[in-house]
């Protein structure tokens, strides 16, 4: 994959980022990052770029945090269902099984009475 050199502007500095991904996207998470420190600046005067830049970091590593342990969540939730759905198939079979034993036995004492 070749690297595309990006200039971004946050907060009214600009920056160059190296990135494999489609300029389009690395623009839009540049916009993404400029809008939610710019919303929290505005909210909080006294908020410096830096300390704006590290509130947003902690709130976005936050959600990626909570996204992942969602995720572990929902991962084991599916292996759980999988394991359950492999455990009814054996069970169907099973009962199959029993059930051919017990038409057979019925054709069987069938078969004698008559």
């Amino acid at each position: 994959m070749s690297v595309n050199k990006i200039r971004l502007t946050v907060c009214g500095s600009s920056y160059v980022v190296s990135s494999t991904d489609p300029e389009e996207y690395v623009q839009k998470l540049a916009e993404k990052l400029d809008g939610d420190m710019n919303e929290l600046m505005a909210h909080n005067a006294s908020a410096s770029v830096t300390a704006s830049a590290v509130v947003t970091a902690i709130g976005y590593l936050d959600e990626m945090t909570r996204n992942a342990a969602a995720m572990d969540n929902m991962r084991t939730q599916m292996r759980d269902y999988m394991e359950d759905a492999a455990k009814a198939r054996l069970d169907l079979e099973q009962t199959r099984r029993e059930l051919e034993q017990v038409q057979q036995e019925l054709a069987r004492l069938k078969e004698r009475n008559a």
